[in-house]
C-alpha cells in the first residue's frame, strides 16, 4: 500500500500512535473503522504466541468491515516493532507481520536494515521514531520509508526539540512521508501539523480516555482531568526520557519534583522497580491531554478531531489568519 493509498482511505490525517499495554485488538480495529491509521506495539501481545491470533482478528474484522462497506473502507493499520536490542523477540515478531503483510511498521529504539528489508519484501512500507537530525537521517540511510517525528510534549519517549524546529530541519532534506508528534490533541493541531510540512499527525494520548483502551479507569481519569502542567519530562523510569502523569507519579510514592536521573546505558523498556513499573503503574502522557474532556468511544474521538479539523480549516479559509 502506498502513502497516497493510505490518505485515501483516511478520515483525517492521522495515525494512532501505539500505546504500551494500552493499545490492543478492539482500539485498533475501532481506530481503522473509524478513518485513522490504528497501530499497537508487537509487544503487547503476550505471550509471544498471541500476537498471530491479533493480526488475524485484525485482519479479519477489517476486512468483513470492509466488505459491509465498500464505500467506506477502513483505514489500514500498523505495528510497532521494538527494535532495541533488549526486545529478544524482534525478528520472530517481524516474520509473522510478513506473514500477514502487515501495511505500515512502526520502528523504535534502533534502526535494522534488516527488519526493513522483510518488510520490503511484500510491500510493506516502514516508518521510525526520531527525536532529532542525527537519528532521522540514520533511519532513511538504513531503509525507512518514512520518519516519525517525537517532538516536545509528547506522550512516552519523546524530544525536547520544538516541533517547528524539527519539522523544518527535516523539510530540508527530506521530501518522503512525516508524522509530527507532539502535544497534538485537538483537530486545529492536525491541521496545523500539516501547515508545518507532515503529512499525518501522530496521536496518543487522546485515545487513552477511550472506552477501548486497555488502561484502567483512574488513567483515564487522569487524562480526562490532566492539563500540560501535569506532564513529567524524565529518565528516572527507563533510562529514555519520557512525559508521563505526574499523578501516577505520586500514586507510586515517589516525588515528582526530585526524581533521579538515570542512566541512559542502563535502558529498559519496561522500567521501575518491584513495586511501581513505567506503564504499568506510571503512566506515560503528553502533553496535549487538555483538549480531552471526557472518556468516549474511539470512534467518537475521532469524530471529534474531524470536526475540529473542518472547522479550523474553515476559519482559515474564511478570515485568512495565518496568511
Amino acid at each position: 500500500m502506498t502513502i497516497d493509498e493510505i490518505k485515501k482511505r483516511l478520515k483525517i490525517p492521522v495515525i494512532g500512535s501505539p500505546l504500551f499495554i494500552v493499545s490492543n485488538p478492539d482500539l485498533v480495529i475501532a481506530q481503522c473503522k473509524a478513518g485513522i491509521v490504528g497501530s499497537f506495539p508487537a509487544l503487547n501481545a503476550r505471550p509471544a504466541e498471541l500476537l498471530e491470533q491479533w493480526l488475524v482478528r485484525i485482519r479479519d474484522e477489517l476486512a468483513e468491515h470492509d466488505r459491509l462497506h465498500p464505500t467506506q473502507l477502513s483505514a489500514p493499520f500498523a505495528v510497532n516493532q521494538i527494535v532495541h536490542k533488549t526486545n529478544d523477540r524482534l525478528m520472530r515478531d517481524v516474520e509473522l507481520c510478513v506473514k500477514y503483510k502487515v501495511p505500515l511498521i512502526i520502528t523504535s529504539l534502533g534502526a535494522r536494515p534488516e527488519v526493513n528489508d522483510a518488510i520490503h519484501s511484500y510491500g510493506g512500507l516502514v516508518f521510525h521514531d526520531v527525536i532529532d537530525q542525527t537519528f532521522a537521517r540514520k533511519a532513511i540511510e538504513r531503509g525507512a520509508d518514512g520518519l516519525i517525528l517525537v517532538a516536545s510534549g509528547a506522550g512516552g519517549h519523546a524530544g525536547r526539540q520544538s516541533p517547528f524546529a524539527l519539522m523544518q530541519e527535516t523539510r530540508e532534506w527530506f521530501d518522503g512521508p512525516i508524522a509530527l508528534s507532539g502535544s497534538i490533541g485537538c483537530g486545529a493541531s492536525v491541521l496545523a501539523a500539516q501547515a508545518l510540512g507532515a503529512d499525518f499527525a501522530y496521536i496518543g494520548s487522546a485515545f487513552i480516555a477511550t472506552h477501548e483502551a486497555n488502561a484502567s479507569e483512574a488513567y483515564k481519569q487522569g487524562i480526562v482531568s490532566g492539563q500540560a502542567q501535569d506532564i513529567v519530562y524524565t529518565n528516572a523510569f527507563t533510562g529514555v526520557h519520557g512525559n508521563y502523569l505526574r499523578p501516577s507519579i505520586i500514586a507510586a510514592g515517589l516525588d515528582p519534583d526530585n526524581l533521579p536521573l538515570n542512566d541512559p546505558s542502563s535502558m529498559r523498556f519496561e522500567g521501575g522497580g518491584a513495586k511501581a513499573k513505567a506503564w504499568r503503574d506510571i503512566w506515560g502522557c503528553g502533553q496535549g491531554i487538555g483538549a480531552v474532556h471526557d472518556i468516549a468511544s474511539a470512534a467518537q474521538v475521532v469524530e471529534r478531531l474531524h470536526q475540529e479539523y473542518r472547522s479550523a480549516r474553515d476559519k482559515l479559509d474564511s478570515n485568512g489568519r495565518g496568511y
